[in-house]
């Protein structure tokens, strides 16, 4: 699922979200931001309104002052922003924008370590499907 595209500074507090878990928007504006700035309160809430609009948000009205927290994770974005690009650039075919992302990386051994069980899991599952005609 594709959802709007998000600004500097809407996908700032979403980090934050990620980050720091839920919170009113009193307690949002006290977190340091990726860039260190300070937004109006007004600003903060309207940026929390789009997201909100948009499905990256959900609020709890029930309660006052209103809590938010992240609907989506970080994992969920990147999945689909990645889907996103492999439409847009590849024809839908996510191999080389895997590709072009591997050979323009460094990996830590860890890193590596996770890539190879991914490409181990890919290979077995594949053996198990059948070839289509």
């Amino acid at each position: 699922m594709s959802r709007a595209s998000l600004s500097v500074a809407e996908r700032e507090v979403l980090k934050m979200l990620w980050e720091h878990g839920p919170g009113t928007i009193r307690e949002l504006n006290e977190l340091p931001t990726a860039r260190g700035r300070k937004w109006a309160y007004t600003t903060l809430a309207t940026l929390l309104r789009r997201l909100q609009t948009k499905g990256y948000v959900e609020g709890d009205v029930h309660s006052v002052p209103h809590v938010f927290r992240a609907a989506v994770s970080r994992e969920e974005l990147l999945d689909d922003r990645l889907r996103a690009a492999a439409d847009e650039l590849c024809d839908g075919e996510p191999a080389p924008l895997m590709l072009a992302l591997m050979q323009s990386s460094r990996f830590t051994p860890s890193e590596l370590a996770r890539l190879r069980k991914l490409l181990d899991d890919a290979k077995s599952t594949s053996k198990s499907k059948p070839k289509p005609k």
